[in-house]
């Protein structure tokens, strides 16, 4: 009996370690397989095209002019040394002939002026009592008459000094300019102190801070000038960088060689001074000319080229361009119809 016990014992023990052991089996980890590299497409590339072909292209120069006065007159003294009192207009002022238009300090001399007529008048009296007691005495008589002239130059004399201390328009305008000097401060001689413009003869002027923007613009052309919401009106370019007159004016100079001045009608409604209008002038226009989008153009190191689509890659080809404005460019040589230019992205 004990030795059928033994060996059931011997078989559980064998059974139990087969059980272990396959457990143990399942617990290790399984060799993973390597992975295929996955099969990646090329991408291809996606272009912006243009198809060249032949077209019209103008260059145009859009600004905004002021209009300005074409007669002016300055105004300024003829004598150093005094101090100013006062002026007697501000900017925009209408003025007509013979109103003041700025004064100086007179000192004494409107009290010297009044003195001087009284020895005037007693010179005066002296020489017709003279005359009512003795018209015989013809050198007494003279020489009272010679203080009655002495008498008149020296109050004359007064007067046009006094005169000289008012700056008067000659003329009807529109003050365009006032000095920025203050009362009290020395004047010197031929120093502008105020511009009078003539309202009824008006052109429009327009400055650039670069000069190159007025390239190709020359007297004669025609400008497209609108004012405001008002329709269009016709203008001429009058005066252009190349046309303006020599000046030893190196400030004056400087504004001449990046201005041009365009004339319009007389009596050209909204027109004043002071007053914008935008003008619109075409330099340059090309017709029946091969023209590409100026985001097609490709420039390095001096060097003009274009990438065309040939087949699905890109060929760079060399170009020679012609008029260009801000969105188009011509291409003279290098393309012809039908070809396909790659834009820039």
């Amino acid at each position: 009996m004990s030795m059928k016990v033994n060996k059931l014992a011997s078989r559980l023990v064998l059974i139990t370690g087969a059980v272990v052991l396959l457990a143990g089996c399942s617990l290790l980890p399984k060799e993973e397989e390597a992975l295929k590299p996955p099969l990646v497409k090329p991408v291809k590339e996606n272009f912006e095209l243009y198809e060249v072909k032949k077209g019209s292209i103008t260059k145009k120069v859009s600004v905004v002019g002021t209009f300005k006065s074409s007669k002016t007159s300055n105004y300024y003294f003829k004598e150093s040394g005094h101090r100013l009192a006062a002026m007697r207009v501000k900017v925009g002022d209408t003025v007509k002939p013979g109103d003041v238009l700025a004064e100086l300090e007179k000192g004494d001399l409107e009290t010297r002026i009044a003195l001087q007529k009284l020895n005037l008048e007693k010179a005066q009296i002296a020489s017709v009592q003279t005359r009512q007691v003795d018209p015989d005495q013809t050198l007494v008589n003279r020489l009272k008459a010679i203080d009655v002239e002495a008498a008149q130059l020296q109050l004359s004399s007064l007067q046009a000094e006094l005169e000289k201390t008012k700056l008067t328009a000659d003329s009807a305008g529109v003050i365009t300019y006032l000095t920025d000097l203050q009362q009290g401060t020395v004047v010197d001689a031929f120093s502008t102190l105020v511009v009078l413009s003539d309202p009824n003869q008006l052109q429009l002027s327009y400055e650039s801070t670069d000069s190159g923007t007025l390239s190709g613009i020359e007297v004669g052309m025609n400008v497209e000038v609108k004012i405001g919401s008002s329709g269009n009106i016709q203008g001429k370019v009058l005066r252009t960088p190349s046309s303006a007159p020599p000046t030893d004016n190196k400030a004056q100079a400087d504004r001449n060689a990046k201005t041009i001045i365009v004339g319009v009608p007389s009596g050209t409604e909204g027109a004043e001074i002071g007053a914008s209008a935008d003008m619109t002038i075409i330099v340059e226009k090309r017709e029946n000319v091969i023209v590409i989008p100026r985001t097609g153009l490709r420039s390095y190191l001096g060097r003009d080229y274009v990438q065309v689509l040939n087949g699905e890659s890109r060929k760079e080809v060399d170009v020679e361009k012609g008029l260009v404005t801000p969105t188009e460019v011509e291409i003279r040589t290098g393309l012809s119809e039908g070809q396909n230019v790659i834009l820039n992205n």
